[in-house]
């Protein structure tokens, strides 16, 4: 089975997605942290589910979608992936180093 390991990048991120939207709603700041966190766990079953990160072009980087935001991940191995960074997809992915 498995791994999934959030990286202190990740983890930093789902903290700011949920101060910034909690400005507007506390629930709807939880609901999507909900969303995200739950959308990873197809990987448990299918590491290779997402699309390769075109801008990255590593094919051991892939992302799913959730709501606007990318869930970018690097399979490290057939037992470990590393959540990486949770990113807007309005924003550009160049400015972040992954």
């Amino acid at each position: 089975m498995v791994q999934i390991n959030w990286t202190l990048q990740a983890t930093s991120d789902l903290k700011d997605i949920a101060e910034y939207i909690s400005k507007d709603s506390k629930k709807y700041a939880k609901l999507q942290i909900v969303r995200i966190r739950f959308r990873t766990k197809i990987l448990l079953s299918q590491p290779y589910s997402g699309k390769t990160v075109s801008e990255i072009g590593n094919k051991n980087i892939c992302e799913l979608i959730e709501g606007n935001y990318r869930i970018i991940y690097k399979v490290v191995n057939d037992s470990r992936i590393d959540i990486l960074t949770i990113h807007h997809s309005a924003r550009d992915l160049h400015s972040r180093n992954i």
